[in-house]
């Protein structure tokens, strides 16, 4: 049964979003995670898996699982980006937190209890962090962790943005104040994660960060050189973006993709 509409007193407390590319093999899993983790914490949530243009069986791996979950599947128009797929999946969550999930659980679906508990402490946004080196249960390479740590200074050097860590793919939203975020979000690739916060900042948003448990994963689909100088030369579009004055106004195709959501809350101006 579809979960009620988005601002509805009947809407789900949490949509979960994940990003897929080409993961047939490691979606079961995760999906059986997270169906085991609502089941303990009677948490009433919707799944949304947002196929990027897959070319094996992840659309069908997701459209077969278990019927009882309250799943749904959005197929990008061919392979867009994880950042586009993860506008696609906010912007069409119907739930009152939206949080976004790597395919691989990197994080464990549990350290959400985490991030639920900033956002009812007064948080707009939490989002997961890799800062605390004892919280690492299984760790990238030396170059890895290298290029992280020099793609955060550059994103505090370009945008401002004072986070250790804002590439970590587990951020918990509260849905009525970041539609305006997700509304003009254009980095569709691997950079789009600074420009939600920079979004947020402009926005007023309070943003915490939390330190969660996080294990790297085999198979990650980044590529270290080429994605590298690609997110280098996103954070410098964030800028431009800015300066142009393009975040003012909705992305076009988000305002289409948003029938349920309220006028008012998307064209708003920026807080201050």
């Amino acid at each position: 049964m579809p979960s009620a509409p988005y601002g509805s007193p009947d809407a789900p407390e949490l949509s979960i979003i994940i990003p897929a590319w080409n993961e047939e093999r490691r979606l079961p899993r995760t999906l059986e995670r997270i169906a085991d983790y609502l089941r303990r914490s009677g948490r009433d949530a919707e799944i949304l898996v947002v196929n990027d243009g897959s070319t094996d069986a992840t659309a069908q791996v997701a459209r077969q699982y278990d019927r009882s979950l309250n799943l749904r599947v959005l197929d990008n128009p061919g392979n867009r980006g994880k950042g586009y797929s993860v506008r696609h999946g906010m912007l069409a969550a119907r739930g009152r937190h939206w949080l976004f999930t790597d395919a691989d659980l990197s994080a464990p679906i549990e350290e959400l209890d985490k991030l639920m508990a900033e956002l009812r402490a007064g948080a707009d946004i939490a989002i997961g962090s890799r800062s605390r080196s004892d919280l690492i249960r299984l760790h990238q390479s030396p170059w890895r962790e290298l290029a992280g740590r020099v793609f955060n200074r550059l994103v505090f050097l370009i945008l401002g943005l004072r986070f250790r860590d804002t590439q970590c793919g587990f951020k918990l939203f509260c849905a009525d104040s970041s539609i305006w975020i997700f509304s003009r979000q254009r980095i569709t690739r691997w950079g789009f994660d600074p420009e939600l916060l920079y979004l947020a900042r402009r926005r007023g948003l309070r943003v915490v960060e939390v330190p969660v448990v996080w294990s790297h994963a085999e198979g990650a689909k980044i590529r270290m050189v080429r994605d590298s100088l690609r997110m280098f030369s996103e954070i410098l579009a964030i800028r431009w973006h800015a300066l142009l004055g393009h975040y003012r106004s909705p992305v076009a195709e988000a305002v289409v993709a948003l029938p349920a959501k309220s006028a008012a809350s998307i064209s708003s101006p920026p807080k201050g």
